[in-house]
């Protein structure tokens, strides 16, 4: 396959799927947020407390970009900031009830999505396929440093 295609497909289909997650973001009850404040949502996770630091390093943002989107998250009712029973410095960030609803439904929409990718592979197809998103991603984190 040629280089020019596969790029196509790429840009093709990370355009896709933000204006997908953005339209149906939209559409549905949590309307109020931007696609930006749902990723945020996605790094903050809800199967552990992480600090603004750690989820500022996985969004590559600045610990003062991500407080002032914590701020207005919070008082969307999505995210709550708990402070550390050990350290009362410490400030921990949590999903409320509509923030771990909210990850549990975009969690289902990328599931649907490798779902579908895999649909019909051959099990040496899905590992090229892992292989080649290895690949993408040791790429794009060279970028990130």
């Amino acid at each position: 396959m040629e280089l020019e295609t596969i790029n196509d497909y790429l840009v093709t289909v990370f355009n896709d799927i933000l204006t997908i997650e953005e339209s149906e973001l939209k559409k549905s009850q949590f309307n109020d947020l931007s696609i930006t404040e749902m990723h945020t949502i996605e790094a903050i996770g809800m199967y552990r407390k992480k600090t603004t630091s750690e989820v500022a390093k996985d969004l590559s943002i600045t610990v003062g970009t991500l407080t002032i989107a914590i701020t207005r998250l919070v008082k969307k009712d999505y995210v709550e900031r708990i402070r550390s029973e050990d350290d009362r410095r410490v400030v921990k960030l949590g999903l409320t009830k509509k923030g771990k609803l909210l990850f549990r439904v975009h969690q289902h929409f990328h599931r649907d999505m490798v779902k579908n990718i895999l649909n019909d592979m051959e099990k040496t197809e899905e590992e090229a396929l892992l292989k080649a998103l290895k690949n993408l991603h040791t790429f794009l984190q060279g970028y990130k440093r």
